[in-house]
C-alpha cells in the first residue's frame, strides 16, 4: 500500500472511531511506529486531524461530542471494570456525587440493593438507575436537561451544588492528560463538573485510557484537582508514572 491510500484510511478510521493509535494502526498496516508517525504528520500538515499523545483525533474534534448511544458502546468491557472498581471506594455511609457519564452510569447499575447511600446526581440516566433503589437516599439536580448527555446544566444546577458537601464524587471526563486537565465540549457541562468537585471531599475520576491525551473546548480541572483515577491498563507505565508523580493516586483494572 502506498502512503497516500494509507493515510486516507487512516482518515476513515479517525473520522469512524473517532481516535486512531499509533501501536494498532501499525499493527493493522504492518508497518513501523514511526512510519505512522509520519502519515499522522502528514495528515495533520494538511488540516485533517489533530495530533494527540499517541497518535491523532480529526480535525474539529476539540468541540466534537458522541451522543449517549455512542459513548455507552464505546470501550465497554474497560468502563465495566472500571466501574465494578469503582465500588471499593464508596464510603460505608455518607454521601456521593454522581457525575454524567457511560461509565459513571455503569457505577450506578453496579450499587447493591442495600446501599444506604446519600447520593446526588445532576444525570438522568443515573437517576434512571438507582430510582428504584428504596435504600438509597437519592437527590436529582435540576436545570436545564442537554438532549446530547441527558445531564442538568446551568443556574440550578450550580446553586444545587454550592449548596451541598459530599463525603466523594464520581466523575466523568472526555479527556484528561497532566499537561492539559480534565476537559469535555461544553461549557455548561463544564461549569457543572467544575462545582461537583467543589462540593466533594474527596475526587474520583473514572476515565477508560482512550481518553488519555484527548483534549477538548472547555477546560473544568487539572489533574491536580483528582485523588484517585480508575482507569484500565491499556494506560501506559510511563503514563501511569507521570499521573502519580503529579499527585494523582492511580489504579488500573
Amino acid at each position: 500500500m502506498y502512503a497516500p491510500e494509507r493515510q486516507q484510511e487512516i482518515l476513515r478510521i479517525a473520522r469512524e472511531s473517532g481516535r486512531v493509535d499509533v501501536l494498532s494502526l501499525a499493527e493493522t498496516f504492518q508497518v513501523t511506529a514511526e512510519t505512522v508517525r509520519r502519515d499522522l504528520k502528514a495528515l495533520d500538515r494538511a488540516g485533517l486531524v489533530r495530533r494527540v499523545h499517541g497518535g491523532a483525533i480529526p480535525a474539529g474534534r476539540l468541540d466534537f461530542e458522541p451522543d449517549l448511544a455512542e459513548r455507552e458502546s464505546t470501550a465497554a468491557d474497560e468502563k465495566d471494570r472500571i466501574a465494578r472498581a469503582a465500588l471499593a471506594e464508596l464510603p460505608a455511609e455518607g454521601s456521593v456525587i454522581l457525575d454524567a457519564g457511560s461509565t459513571i452510569a455503569r457505577l450506578a447499575a453496579e450499587l447493591p440493593l442495600d446501599s444506604g447511600l446519600t447520593l446526588v446526581t445532576h444525570a438522568l440516566p443515573v437517576a434512571a438507575r438507582l430510582a428504584d433503589h428504596p435504600a438509597i437516599d437519592l437527590h436529582l439536580v435540576g436545570g436545564r436537561v442537554r438532549h446530547r448527555t441527558r445531564a442538568a446544566v446551568d443556574a440550578w444546577a450550580l446553586r444545587a451544588y454550592g449548596e451541598i458537601r459530599a463525603d466523594v464524587v464520581f466523575l466523568g471526563t472526555n479527556g484528561f492528560s497532566v499537561a492539559h486537565g480534565l476537559t469535555t465540549p461544553d461549557l455548561a457541562e463544564a461549569a457543572v463538573k467544575r462545582a461537583a468537585i467543589g462540593a466533594a471531599r474527596r475526587v474520583v475520576l473514572l476515565a477508560d485510557s482512550a481518553k488519555h491525551g484527548q483534549e477538548h473546548f472547555a477546560r473544568f480541572g487539572g489533574m491536580a484537582d483528582v485523588d484517585l483515577l480508575i482507569t484500565d491498563r491499556g494506560l501506559a507505565p510511563d503514563l501511569v508514572a507521570a499521573i502519580e508523580a503529579a499527585g494523582t493516586d492511580v489504579i488500573t483494572v
